[in-house]
Protein backbone atom coordinates (compact mmCIF):
# COMPACT_ATOMS: atom_id res chain seq x y z
CA UNK A 1 0.00 0.00 0.00
CA UNK A 2 1.15 3.15 -1.08
CA UNK A 3 0.57 6.24 0.83
CA UNK A 4 0.08 10.08 0.00
CA UNK A 5 -0.49 13.35 1.56
CA UNK A 6 -1.65 16.31 -0.89
CA UNK A 7 -2.15 19.68 -0.74
CA UNK A 8 -1.99 23.21 -2.47
CA UNK A 9 -2.54 26.62 -2.40
CA UNK A 10 -2.66 29.98 -4.31
CA UNK A 11 -2.84 33.16 -3.08
CA UNK A 12 -4.16 35.45 -3.81
CA UNK A 13 -6.58 33.23 -5.37
CA UNK A 14 -5.72 33.60 -8.72
CA UNK A 15 -2.18 33.96 -7.90
CA UNK A 16 1.12 32.42 -7.68
CA UNK A 17 0.47 28.82 -6.31
CA UNK A 18 2.44 25.82 -4.92
CA UNK A 19 1.51 22.52 -4.83
CA UNK A 20 3.19 19.33 -2.79
CA UNK A 21 2.82 15.71 -2.18
CA UNK A 22 4.52 13.45 0.42
CA UNK A 23 4.76 9.79 -0.87
CA UNK A 24 6.09 6.80 1.26
CA UNK A 25 7.96 9.62 3.00
CA UNK A 26 9.19 10.81 -0.28
CA UNK A 27 8.82 14.96 -0.95
CA UNK A 28 7.93 16.50 -4.20
CA UNK A 29 6.66 20.16 -5.02
CA UNK A 30 6.20 22.30 -7.32
CA UNK A 31 4.71 26.13 -8.72
CA UNK A 32 3.02 27.64 -11.00
CA UNK A 33 2.95 32.01 -12.03
CA UNK A 34 -0.48 32.22 -12.16
CA UNK A 35 -2.99 29.60 -10.61
CA UNK A 36 -6.09 28.68 -8.26
CA UNK A 37 -5.44 27.35 -5.25
CA UNK A 38 -8.07 24.59 -6.48
CA UNK A 39 -5.90 23.83 -9.51
CA UNK A 40 -2.81 23.13 -7.57
CA UNK A 41 -4.86 21.14 -5.34
CA UNK A 42 -5.76 18.90 -8.34
CA UNK A 43 -1.85 19.66 -9.25
CA UNK A 44 -0.48 17.34 -6.28
CA UNK A 45 -2.81 14.71 -6.92
CA UNK A 46 -1.46 14.72 -10.29
CA UNK A 47 1.67 14.72 -9.88
CA UNK A 48 1.51 11.84 -7.15
CA UNK A 49 -0.19 9.48 -9.71
CA UNK A 50 2.68 10.07 -12.16
CA UNK A 51 5.64 9.33 -9.61
CA UNK A 52 3.90 5.89 -9.06
CA UNK A 53 4.50 2.72 -10.73
CA UNK A 54 1.52 1.00 -12.56
CA UNK A 55 -1.01 -1.54 -10.33
CA UNK A 56 -0.05 0.30 -7.34
CA UNK A 57 -3.06 0.20 -4.17
CA UNK A 58 -2.98 3.84 -3.25
CA UNK A 59 -4.21 5.71 -0.12
CA UNK A 60 -4.43 9.80 -0.84
CA UNK A 61 -5.06 12.07 1.70
CA UNK A 62 -6.73 15.50 1.11
CA UNK A 63 -7.92 18.66 2.49
CA UNK A 64 -9.85 19.53 -0.63
CA UNK A 65 -13.29 18.10 -0.37
CA UNK A 66 -13.89 19.09 -3.76
CA UNK A 67 -10.84 17.10 -4.66
CA UNK A 68 -11.93 14.00 -2.78
CA UNK A 69 -15.27 14.02 -3.87
CA UNK A 70 -14.48 14.65 -7.39
CA UNK A 71 -12.22 11.27 -7.92
CA UNK A 72 -13.95 9.08 -5.62
CA UNK A 73 -12.42 5.68 -5.17
CA UNK A 74 -11.37 3.42 -7.88
CA UNK A 75 -10.88 -0.86 -8.06
CA UNK A 76 -8.94 -2.31 -10.80
CA UNK A 77 -9.84 0.79 -13.32
CA UNK A 78 -13.52 1.27 -12.43
CA UNK A 79 -15.21 3.13 -9.65
CA UNK A 80 -16.15 1.88 -6.57
CA UNK A 81 -17.15 5.16 -4.93
CA UNK A 82 -18.13 7.20 -7.71
CA UNK A 83 -16.79 10.92 -7.98
CA UNK A 84 -18.12 13.61 -9.74
CA UNK A 85 -15.95 13.14 -12.58
CA UNK A 86 -17.21 10.47 -13.70
CA UNK A 87 -20.79 12.46 -14.81
CA UNK A 88 -18.16 14.65 -16.33
CA UNK A 89 -16.84 12.86 -18.58
CA UNK A 90 -20.09 11.11 -19.18
CA UNK A 91 -21.05 14.83 -20.33
CA UNK A 92 -17.92 15.44 -22.51
CA UNK A 93 -16.10 16.63 -19.78
CA UNK A 94 -18.91 19.38 -18.45
CA UNK A 95 -20.74 19.85 -15.28
CA UNK A 96 -24.65 20.29 -15.19
CA UNK A 97 -24.25 23.66 -14.19
CA UNK A 98 -21.66 24.67 -16.93
CA UNK A 99 -18.25 24.94 -17.73
CA UNK A 100 -15.66 22.36 -16.19
CA UNK A 101 -12.58 24.39 -14.89
CA UNK A 102 -9.19 22.70 -14.91
CA UNK A 103 -10.49 19.69 -17.62
CA UNK A 104 -6.43 19.14 -18.89
CA UNK A 105 -6.02 17.92 -14.96
CA UNK A 106 -9.42 15.97 -14.28
CA UNK A 107 -8.48 13.95 -17.69
CA UNK A 108 -5.10 13.50 -16.51
CA UNK A 109 -6.06 11.68 -13.23
CA UNK A 110 -8.85 10.10 -14.78
CA UNK A 111 -6.18 8.32 -17.46
CA UNK A 112 -3.84 7.68 -14.21
CA UNK A 113 -6.39 6.30 -11.47
CA UNK A 114 -7.36 3.83 -14.28
CA UNK A 115 -3.25 2.28 -14.36
CA UNK A 116 -3.95 0.95 -10.79
CA UNK A 117 -4.83 -1.57 -8.94
CA UNK A 118 -6.90 0.47 -5.99
CA UNK A 119 -7.31 4.65 -5.63
CA UNK A 120 -8.63 5.24 -2.31
CA UNK A 121 -9.24 9.19 -1.65
CA UNK A 122 -9.53 10.09 2.08
CA UNK A 123 -11.08 13.72 2.92
CA UNK A 124 -9.09 14.88 6.10
CA UNK A 125 -9.90 18.55 7.94
CA UNK A 126 -6.88 20.87 6.97
CA UNK A 127 -4.34 22.46 9.91
CA UNK A 128 -6.21 19.90 12.51
CA UNK A 129 -2.04 18.72 13.57
CA UNK A 130 -2.08 15.79 10.84
CA UNK A 131 1.67 15.66 10.81
CA UNK A 132 2.13 14.98 6.80
CA UNK A 133 -0.98 17.44 6.21
CA UNK A 134 1.10 20.04 8.23
CA UNK A 135 4.27 19.34 6.04
CA UNK A 136 2.86 19.22 2.55
CA UNK A 137 1.27 22.65 3.25
CA UNK A 138 4.39 24.04 4.65
CA UNK A 139 6.33 22.65 0.86
CA UNK A 140 3.35 24.11 -1.25
CA UNK A 141 3.33 27.26 0.55
CA UNK A 142 7.53 27.57 0.65
CA UNK A 143 7.11 26.65 -3.69
CA UNK A 144 5.01 29.75 -3.86
CA UNK A 145 6.59 31.71 -1.96
CA UNK A 146 10.21 30.59 -3.81
CA UNK A 147 8.08 31.04 -6.80
CA UNK A 148 6.86 34.53 -6.08
CA UNK A 149 10.82 35.50 -5.49
CA UNK A 150 12.11 34.11 -8.22
CA UNK A 151 14.33 31.36 -6.63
Amino acid sequence: MITIYTDGSAWPNPGPGGWAAIIDGKEIFGSEKQTTNNRMEITAVVRSLQNLPSNSFVKIYCDSQYVVNSIGCWEKGKPTKQGWMVGWEKRGWTRREGDLLNIDLWKEIKSLVILHDSIEMIWIRGHDNNELNERCDKLALQARMNNEQGT
